[in-house]
């Protein structure tokens, strides 16, 4: 799987082109047009990923990669905001305790106690671990919500959260989504180094388009959906 993701794009008949446009509109995202427009060529990645093929889409019809680009980032703003609420009161909620605790020995006129640093301590780690627990969580499950609205084809399907978890809690979809971690830690980070020469933007682009294939891929394997699809 690995391998085919890895040359996903250069498989491509017209991939320098279609490399060089993704690096032009990768450094044009804070025009947020463009970043849409990525996030729809993103979207046919997965389409294409997910049907088993071994070579990169070409970008055309334009307005189909805006259409599809705003859906994927609803489909990710939602499920990104949904799980960022519980997040934050979590760590409301740790705060103000630890504040508590620190509040009422101040108040008493007594230096902190041992066991209310201990107790403070324990009550932080234990609430950095829940709060990263349940960001890992959104960044497992996410792409997979994003894969589903590819496969599918319609936003609802970004929001069916009964398939999503099915195809996610896989061992097909788990494998693909620990290699697009480390594509992405490792030619990510070369890549990130590269864009003091612009040259990174280019790399950045292969990255996502690697990590998109392989969340795609490793999704419809887990669903059962490519030799179908």
């Amino acid at each position: 799987m690995l391998s085919d993701a890895l040359s996903f794009l250069k498989r491509s008949d017209d991939w320098l082109a279609t490399t060089i446009i993704g690096g032009v509109l990768s450094l044009l995202s804070v025009l947020i047009v463009p970043a849409i427009i990525l996030q729809g060529y993103y979207v046919r990645a997965m389409q294409a990923a997910a049907r088993g093929e071994e070579a990169a889409p070409s970008f055309t019809d334009w307005g189909g990669l805006l259409v599809d680009g705003l859906k994927l980032f609803v489909v990710t703003f939602v499920w990104a905001l949904l799980a960022i609420i519980p997040i934050i009161g979590f760590s409301a909620i740790i705060g103000l305790s630890t504040f508590a605790v620190a509040e009422t020995t101040t108040s008493a006129g007594m230096p902190p106690e041992p066991a209310s640093n201990f107790g403070i301590g324990i009550v932080a780690i234990l609430g950095s671990l829940v709060v990263f627990a349940l960001s890992l969580v959104v960044g497992y499950v996410v792409p997979a919500a994003g894969a589903n609205f590819a496969i599918e084809g319609n936003l609802g399907a970004g929001f069916d959260v009964r398939t999503i978890l099915s195809g996610a809690f896989t061992a097909e979809y788990a494998i693909a989504w620990v290699l697009a971690i480390v594509v992405a830690l490792v030619l990510g980070t070369i890549g990130s180094l590269l864009s003091i020469i612009l040259v990174g933007v280019f790399v950045l682009f292969y990255v996502q388009v690697t990590t998109y294939y392989l969340w795609a891929r490793g999704y419809a394997d887990g669903i059962g959906q490519q030799s179908g699809w």
